[in-house]
């Protein structure tokens, strides 16, 4: 079983509203929808919301009122079905620290079911372009930041996901590795992924994202 397939790939979010505790609302009544090859960057200040509209759409946290749907799946009532399709990258990293990067990205391929003889060399040639040398056959533990962060982008890039979500994919990168997630995201977009992106850097030098929110919703 590959990538989950279905007639409707837009992402639609519907009349969602966040809210935290009493008197704490992130959001309220948000409609949008996101078509294939969508890119758009997420900006504002720290603690506007940023983090928590991503975490919803990873459905790391639920809404408190409101739906959002992936074609026709209610993605919080089936999340396994749904981050099938998905591709992650937390600010917050959570990384299985006595795994190698190869064996992180054989485990992301295998639990998706798209496990293949060319799975070797698509690891490779990811790890290569990233410029993860061989340090990738150690634990993660050991890795500097910017290393977990190039393991972490892999993995969200490997399954050529139908959906990014990322939270600061930049931060911990020097200037050539920024170089080549961003290379990494126009292939995506031309793949027609939906890009969900925050980043306090200078993000869009390249033309890549079409749309941009601004934080806190209004």
């Amino acid at each position: 079983m590959g990538t989950l397939i279905m007639n409707d790939k837009n992402l639609k979010v519907e009349n969602v509203t966040k809210q935290y505790r009493a008197g704490k609302v992130v959001f309220r009544d948000i409609t949008m929808e996101f078509m294939p090859g969508d890119a758009v960057l997420l900006r504002g200040p720290n603690g506007s919301g940023k983090t928590t509209f991503l975490k919803l759409i990873s459905v790391n946290t639920f809404p408190t009122e409101g739906i959002i749907r992936y074609g026709d799946l209610i993605i919080h009532d089936k999340p396994y079905q749904y981050l099938k399709n998905v591709g992650l990258v937390h600010d917050e990293e959570a990384l299985p620290q006595h795994m190698s990067a190869v064996e992180l990205l054989e485990w992301v391929l295998r639990t998706r079911d798209i496990w293949d003889e060319k799975s070797n060399d698509k690891i490779g040639s990811i790890l290569d372009h990233l410029e993860l040398d061989e340090s990738r056959f150690d634990e993660i533990g050991t890795y500097s930041t910017g290393m977990r962060k190039k393991a972490q982008i892999a993995a969200a890039f490997i399954i050529n996901p139908s959906i990014l979500v990322l939270d600061e994919p930049l931060r911990g990168l020097d200037q050539t590795s920024t170089v080549k997630v961003k290379d990494l995201l126009i292939q995506a977009v031309k793949r027609n992924t939906i890009l969900l992106m925050a980043s306090h850097a200078e993000a869009d030098k390249n033309g890549i994202f079409q749309k941009v929110m601004n934080f806190p919703l209004k």
